[in-house]
């Protein structure tokens, strides 16, 4: 049921907050040195992000919105009128709507989708997480880290963090617990507890540590790449981020282990589960080998073959031959709803994050801060930066949605600052990314699902969440400060 019939007050009072913010910036004074068609957009670019937040329709149905708002409006070129035929406006308005739909990235973000239903329809992603805990499982220390593998293992090729860690780990680490009387409630300590904060935050560092591990990753590149023109590869997005999250998945099941400490401390008992369960699976399909052989190319092509062939084009390669070798149906793909829905949402919010800065909001809102930010060293502002787009996530339920209001204004602020290393604030912005979504139980996708399993209570989320947030933002800043400086 939707919200709308499900809840009319509550679906009115989230529709009507964006408009009315909407309304009242538009109606407001225009600050000194803004085009009054850049502040107007700004105000409906404004709605936007708080409807986001306030979700009275889908993310993607908010985006078409606003951007046929301001097409509409012909706000991105109202500044041209004076300079060109008021009768290509229209023309030039709806190519300014329609250009997300023609990024790569954003193509790139749907095939990563098909990707992850690959895993999911050949039983392959939990054939993977089972053979891990077989392996592993023979203490909760080693279960600790099968959890964190398995999602290593998965993110290169899923970039929603909800479908790999909630739809493809959580499932089979939830079935541990119960084997040593640990259920939700007051038995959670025994080992449930443990296992899910080690899975959740384990797919927070592996969100940050793979460039494809996350749908805004991609996002965020490409706005970074609009704003500054710095363009970074895969590849060079896994070595940037590497000395920072590969140290923290190497430490994190033994961090959690001294941080919220597990009752029972062997586990002989599931590596004869895992093995059971992958008797019940049987010998490994068609589809599956299929899979694994069309991950391990496009993987390999990822990395190795930028010079020759596109990242996106790779994608949309290895989708048609999923489909030509029925790993998965085109009828599969047309119902994905999740894939199409993502792929108009960050469609449109690419677009609408561009005629910001088409608009001059960008700059000026850049000069302003620069202004403000005077006198202080530029490595200060850079870590206050920083520490802010990480620290203001506290107000979001959404990665995306963050990225897109934030992202643009803070490293606009930072670029203005005299001798900014701008690559190594554009870095570490895109690198946090992934890793705050552990502040909150609904700062990213899987954080629900783990919230509302039962074995990890209010009070300890929201304590757990902070102290890892503390970690993985200190990680980021101590080690990524001076490793990215000197890669520069």
């Amino acid at each position: 049921m939707s919200p709308v019939t499900a809840n009319p007050p509550a679906a009115l009072w989230r529709a009507a907050l964006p408009v009315a913010i909407g309304v009242v910036l538009t109606f407001c004074p225009v600050p000194a040195g803004l085009a009054p068609h850049a502040w107007r957009y700004f105000a409906v670019f404004a709605a936007v992000m708080v409807a986001l937040v306030t979700e009275p329709f889908p993310a993607g149905v908010i985006g078409l919105v606003g951007v046929t708002l301001i097409a509409g409006l012909g706000l991105p070129f109202s500044a041209a009128q004076t300079i060109a035929p008021t009768f290509r406006l229209p023309a030039e308005s709806i190519k300014w709507a329609l250009a997300g739909f023609s990024n790569s990235t954003v193509w790139l973000i749907f095939g990563a989708f098909i990707f992850a239903m690959g895993y999911e329809k050949t039983g392959l992603g939990r054939r993977i997480a089972l053979m891990l805990v077989r392996r592993l499982g023979g203490s909760t220390l080693g279960l600790g880290y099968a959890v964190m593998l398995a999602d290593v293992v998965l993110a290169p090729f899923t970039p929603s963090n909800s479908a790999r860690s909630g739809g493809i780990v959580f499932p089979v680490v939830r079935a541990i617990p119960p084997l040593y009387g640990s259920l939700p409630g007051e038995s959670a300590g025994k080992v449930g507890a443990y296992l899910m904060w080690t899975a959740f935050a384990a797919t927070c560092v592996t969100s940050s540590l793979f460039l494809t591990a996350l749908a805004p990753n991609l996002l965020a590149l490409e706005m970074v790449k609009k704003a500054t023109g710095l363009e970074v590869s895969w590849v060079q997005w896994f070595l940037g981020f590497a000395p920072i999250g590969l140290p923290l998945l190497l430490a994190l099941p033994w961090l959690v282990l001294k941080i919220y400490p597990p009752e029972i401390r062997a586990s002989a008992e599931v590596p004869p589960w895992a093995a059971q369960e992958l008797a019940k699976i049987g010998a490994v399909t068609r589809r599956e080998w299929t899979m694994a052989v069309l991950v391990v190319v496009a993987l390999g092509l990822w990395i190795f073959g930028g010079r020759w062939i596109d990242a996106t084009l790779v994608a949309l390669v290895a989708i048609s031959l999923m489909v030509v070798g029925r790993v998965v149906t085109w009828d599969e793909i047309v119902a994905h709803t999740t894939a199409w829905n993502t792929f108009a949402w960050f469609a449109t919010m690419l677009t609408l994050a561009d005629g910001l800065n088409k608009v001059g909001f960008i700059t000026w809102f850049g000069q302003r801060s620069a202004t403000l930010l005077a006198g202080h060293s530029p490595l200060l502002v850079l870590v206050a930066l920083v520490g802010f787009f990480f620290v203001v996530h506290y107000l979001f339920a959404s990665l995306t949605a963050h990225t897109t209001a934030v992202l643009p204004v803070v490293l606009a602020a930072g670029a203005a600052i005299p001798g900014m290393p701008v690559r190594t604030l554009a870095l570490l912005l895109v690198f946090s990314i992934g890793i705050m979504g552990v502040l909150t139980p609904y700062a990213t996708g899987p954080a629900p699902v783990y919230y509302g399993c039962g074995y990890i209570g209010r009070r300890d989320f929201w304590r757990l969440g902070f102290i890892f947030g503390l970690i993985f933002l200190a990680a980021l800043l101590l080690i990524g400060v001076p490793w990215l400086g000197l890669a520069a």
